[in-house]
């Protein structure tokens, strides 16, 4: 009855437990347990259930008169593991252990350091140049006035990098903060579109590009926030212009609302095209992820932080849509947004 009533007791728990008994077999597991470690457990020695060094030792040592302890358990799940905080603790005779799922947090972790650290990256070489040149403008070129002169446009340059990267950052938190909250001002696609293009006809003029805007639609409206949509389009066009100029004409269409079956709903198409170098098909998979480029050399020769489709990819969220990139190389790139009409 002892059993049964501990069997009962642990089966209503959300997190996986096991219970040693005091001849070091399994008493009894939950099925969240058995989900991790697989069933007919009960009976078996621990050893042969558990198998992972740091669990056993902490048992052993429960057994030796030592106190409880936590220690790390990884469970192999298909292509990824899942990390477990396992508590060992006495319970009378018996060893509780209960298996806490830690993968999401330490993911979370590690992006925060991987943050962090691709930030310190983007930020220590222009600092590093500035450094450079304020020393070399305070000693030897300080009455060089041809000197003084590039350096000083030099230094403007990485000021204007590192002040596009903050920007970014900033423009990254807000909208990650605002993502749960989607946006219902009824938006015209075209004049946003419109708009667009036209500010950006300096870049246009200066990378002897083509920007046309191709309107199939009938005026139809989104909802959505007007200055993140604009920032969505802006990025996408601008990055068209700067990295399909070799094309020599950027094609921005609008098309009819239609169904679509993975938004599960009636969505219109924006799609960006270029007619450029194109990008290899292993590295679509990761252009939204935050600082990834495919030529980073060139990337921050064109002036990009490396979060520009990260912050595209937050916004379209947002906005309850979703982004597909479609590329051929020596034919170019194809990013369009769908965005649900209502």
């Amino acid at each position: 009855m002892v059993y049964h009533h501990i069997a009962d007791v642990i089966s209503a728990l959300p997190i996986a437990v096991l219970v040693i008994s005091a001849e070091d077999r399994v008493r009894a597991t939950n099925p969240a347990l058995e989900a991790i470690l697989g069933p007919n457990l009960v009976g078996k020695h621990y050893i042969s259930a558990l198998r992972q060094p740091g669990v056993v030792a902490a048992i052993t040592t429960l057994r030796a008169g030592g106190g409880g302890s936590t220690v790390r358990f990884i469970s192999r799940d298909g292509d990824r593991d899942t990390v477990y905080r396992v508590t060992v603790a006495p319970a009378d005779q018996d060893i509780v252990l209960s298996f806490e799922d830690q993968t999401a947090a330490e993911e979370a972790g590690k992006m925060r350091r991987d943050f962090v650290a691709n930030v310190s990256h983007e930020l220590r070489t222009p600092l590093t140049a500035l450094m450079g040149f304020i020393e070399t403008l305070g000693g030897a070129a300080r009455n060089d006035p041809n000197a003084r002169d590039r350096f000083l446009q030099i230094m403007e340059k990485e000021a204007a990098r590192m002040t596009r990267l903050v920007d970014d950052l900033l423009s990254l938190s807000r909208v990650e903060e605002d993502e749960r909250v989607r946006p219902r001002a009824p938006l015209d696609v075209a004049a946003l579109l419109g708009s667009v293009i036209k500010a950006l006809e300096p870049q246009v003029a200066a990378a002897n590009v083509t920007v046309a805007l191709h309107n199939r639609s009938a005026g139809d409206l989104v909802p959505g926030d007007a200055g993140q949509l604009v920032q969505v389009f802006t990025n996408l066009v601008e990055n068209a212009i700067k990295y399909g100029a070799a094309g020599g004409k950027v094609d921005v269409t609008i098309y009819a609302p239609a169904d679509d079956l993975r938004l599960r709903c009636t969505a219109i198409q924006i799609a960006v095209a270029d007619y450029g170098e194109g990008i290899e098909s292993h590295h679509i998979a990761r252009l939204t992820e935050r600082f990834y480029r495919v030529d980073s050399h060139r990337s921050r020769a064109v002036g990009g932080t490396g979060l520009g489709l990260a912050i595209v990819k937050h916004i379209v969220n947002r906005h309850r849509g979703r982004l597909q990139i479609e590329s051929e190389i020596g034919k170019g790139t194809v990013f369009s947004i769908f965005l649900p009409i209502s």
